[in-house]
């Protein structure tokens, strides 16, 4: 059990049978009375934001999330399927789970699912991945000042800006934290 003294950011709580995760937290100590801890709090399963207050004394139960290692596999109408390295399971995912996430998976690619009991709840990708550019501008003579960049639509459907001596067929790198070009990848 954690105690009010515990709480801090990022530290995953079990409230009303829902995991949530602490996204930011205040401590203030009143002239008199009890020392007051204001949480804003989000749930990991629907992504709901809210502000709650607690006071010193009080506890709280962890939230028991598990981290595994599974194969992403394909998508159907149930969503993104990935399959436990270990023990063969599959798991779907929905399309509002993984957000922006989607647009990073590659066939076979290997990431961790954060569990609570049976359902997926959260993804982390590799930090790079390798995609092909399937739609981008060509480049025109003459394009060359500083920091010319321009939209390119990756294999996925993503859309990034990229350097203009990017084009179509390109295999490039991508930076899944951010989102960006990261650099062209010899093949």
């Amino acid at each position: 059990m954690y105690t009010c003294s515990d709480l801090k950011k990022g530290l995953k709580l079990l409230i009303d049978g829902d995991p949530h995760v602490i996204v930011q937290f205040d401590f203030s100590k009143p002239g008199k009375g009890q020392a007051l801890y204001r949480c804003k709090l989000r749930n990991m399963i629907t992504g709901s934001l809210f502000d709650r207050t607690y006071r010193s004394g009080e506890s709280f139960e962890p939230a028991s999330l598990e981290e595994r290692d599974m194969q992403y596999l394909y998508q159907d109408e149930t969503g993104y399927v990935f399959m436990d390295q270990k023990t063969y399971e599959q798991v779907a995912l929905s399309e509002e789970t993984l957000g922006d996430d989607k647009y990073f998976l590659v066939d076979n690619m290997e990431v961790k699912i954060l569990m609570y009991g049976d359902t997926g709840i959260g993804i982390t990708l590799p930090n790079f991945v390798n995609l092909r550019v399937t739609q981008s501008d060509p480049w025109v003579k003459g394009d060359t000042a500083a920091g010319n960049n321009k939209p390119a639509t990756v294999e996925t459907g993503y859309t990034l800006q990229v350097p203009s001596f990017v084009e179509e067929g390109t295999l490039i790198q991508i930076d899944t934290r951010t989102g960006e070009y990261a650099t062209r990848v010899k093949e």
